[in-house]
């Protein structure tokens, strides 16, 4: 029965993608915001963004929504929108304070997963991005159970080039092999730093072990891109703006787009070979 009442509400979701890592503090959070802003461009699209880290949710400061409320109405909880096709939903909405600590157990926080999944009401939507917290535990065990019941199609991981941050990511790609998660490919955050006076490239988490191009090789999984590190983001995602339209020539933008276009692509060829199998 429960499945049945989450494939109802998510009926209407043509994609769902993941967004994970085993190590915190790598850029998840801003990934899936621009990943959110990059897809809701494209103004024939309807995003929704779904922030599922219960402890730290920093999706409604990054997408300037801080302080807002979440309304209920007779078809359940209405979504925050940051433009009319691009919806987000948190626990951060539910606070009273922003500085407010989340002290809850495993079953508190898969029961608000299930609600957020079961009682919000997305609408019609062409991309359900999930932002998940680190780790491969309660959160992300709930989430691919949830979502089992209608589809996923994968999750993007993302890292940092040194090898204290793939230890941790090399424990995520075998979690999503054990619960056959399909994994759409790797994004290298803050990898490199080009000068924008000089333009040399500068390595601030020097990749010892290769990085997450070597990584992936030894794994046998996509990379997606790198993304170099802009000062520019970490003010864009303070001022709950869109770095991709701020800084549109910057190369972090072009290396977003490019990755962007590599999960859209993804998507589509998913969904094609589900509607052949089907």
């Amino acid at each position: 029965a429960e499945a049945a009442e989450l494939r109802a509400r998510l009926r209407a979701v043509r994609h769902t993608v993941l967004v994970l890592s085993g190590k915190g503090g790598v850029g998840k959070s801003t990934f899936s915001a621009l990943l959110a802003h990059g897809l809701a461009a494209d103004e024939s699209k309807q995003v929704a963004l779904l922030d599922i880290d219960i402890c730290g949710p920093s999706i409604p400061k990054m997408m300037g929504l801080e302080g807002e409320q979440v309304h209920q109405s007779g078809s359940g909880w209405s979504p925050v929108y940051v433009e009319e096709n691009l919806g987000v939903m948190s626990v951060g909405f539910l606070l009273s304070s922003p500085d407010d600590a989340v002290i809850w157990r495993g079953p508190k926080k898969n029961g608000l997963i299930k609600q957020f999944l079961r009682d919000v009401d997305w609408g019609e939507v062409d991309y359900l991005i999930v932002d998940t917290p680190p780790g491969t535990s309660d959160e992300h065990l709930s989430i691919v159970q949830y979502l089992s019941a209608t589809h996923i199609d994968g999750a993007v991981i993302v890292t940092t080039p040194q090898e204290v941050s793939l230890q941790d990511v090399r424990k995520e790609i075998n979690f999503c092999r054990k619960v056959k998660l399909p994994i759409i490919g790797v994004v290298e955050n803050m990898s490199g730093f080009v000068c924008p006076k000089c333009k040399n490239e500068s390595q601030i988490f020097p990749p010892t072990t290769g990085g997450a191009e070597k990584m992936c090789q030894n794994m046998n999984v996509p990379l997606l891109g790198k993304v170099p590190l802009d000062p520019q983001i970490g003010k864009s995602c303070d001022r709950g703006q869109s770095f991709l339209a701020e800084a549109p020539e910057s190369p972090a933008t072009l290396s977003y787009r490019n990755i962007i276009q590599r999960i859209q692509e993804y998507c589509e060829q998913h969904h094609l070979q589900e509607e052949k199998i089907m």
